[in-house]
């Protein structure tokens, strides 16, 4: 399992947003265009000192609510591949919108060692629709493929509502307990929305001392506030350069935000 997931210092995983895949309605760029511009944020990151990688399809909107087309299982595959070949760090994958079984299948084809989910357990009105978590069909497949994999579930996730009441320690409690979480992850309402710091305490105190990322929002400016009860964070937008989303990523912001992390010190 990720060595880095209990460290004692914050963890940076930098997002790699891949352009519109084939097959995607936005579609436009070569794959050898798309890799060439996923190597150079990937190199980006590294060079910045973020501790690792997640490759999401962010192109691909409109997204899928269950099984995502082959073609886009293949085109994240061959990314996956040429970042392994070019940087060191640890990998993941985020098949977009929700479509865990395919990233395990990445990671057991590629050797990608983490994995992120938007919904594992539970129910959530999305703008796909309603989506379910599989955790049942998730865990049963990573003990069969790649299971060193490390799972992180998003709680109330962003860009959804959750169907049930339960509270946001109840649902990470249960991301952990019952549907064998590996890491949870707290996000705002959007792409790049920051949570409520006490959000992200009650994620911390229903998961029970299982590592908690923050999912979106995190900066320079508010990473001491948000990070104070988290083991660290998954970060895209205000990494980019002049902190534009389609920008490519900026090394001195990743730097920046790394210093950040640091000048907090260890966890307690």
């Amino acid at each position: 399992m990720l060595s880095f997931l209990h460290a004692e210092r914050r963890t940076l995983v930098g997002v790699v947003h891949l352009p519109a895949l084939p097959g995607s309605p936005k579609h436009s760029l070569s794959l050898a265009s798309i890799l060439a511009q996923a190597v150079a944020d990937a190199k980006a990151y590294a060079l910045g000192g973020a501790d690792a990688l997640i490759v999401e399809n962010f192109g691909d909107a409109p997204f899928a609510r269950g099984r995502v087309a082959s073609e886009t299982v293949a085109a994240m595959a061959v990314a996956i591949h040429e970042l392994r070949s070019e940087v060191s760090l640890p990998l993941g994958v985020n098949v977009l919108r929700n479509d865990a079984r395919s990233a395990l299948g990445i990671c057991a084809a590629t050797g990608a060692e983490f994995l992120r989910v938007n919904v594992l357990a539970g129910a959530a009105v999305t703008d796909q629709g309603i989506i379910e978590g599989e955790a049942y069909e998730l865990l049963r497949a990573r003990a069969q493929l790649a299971p060193r994999t490390a799972i992180f579930a998003d709680v109330h996730v962003k860009h959804a509502t959750p169907l049930s009441r339960e509270t946001l320690a109840e649902a990470a409690e249960e991301l952990v307990g019952r549907s064998l979480a590996d890491a949870v992850v707290v996000s705002g309402v959007a792409t790049g929305k920051a949570p409520d710091p006490a959000c992200v305490r009650e994620a911390a105190e229903g998961a029970r001392g299982a590592p908690v990322y923050l999912g979106s929002g995190v900066s320079v400016t508010n990473a001491s506030t948000l990070l104070a009860h988290a083991h660290g964070a998954i970060v895209g937008s205000s990494l980019k350069r002049n902190g534009v989303l389609d920008a490519p990523v900026d090394t001195e912001r990743v730097q920046a935000l790394r210093r950040a992390l640091d000048a907090m010190g260890r966890r307690s």
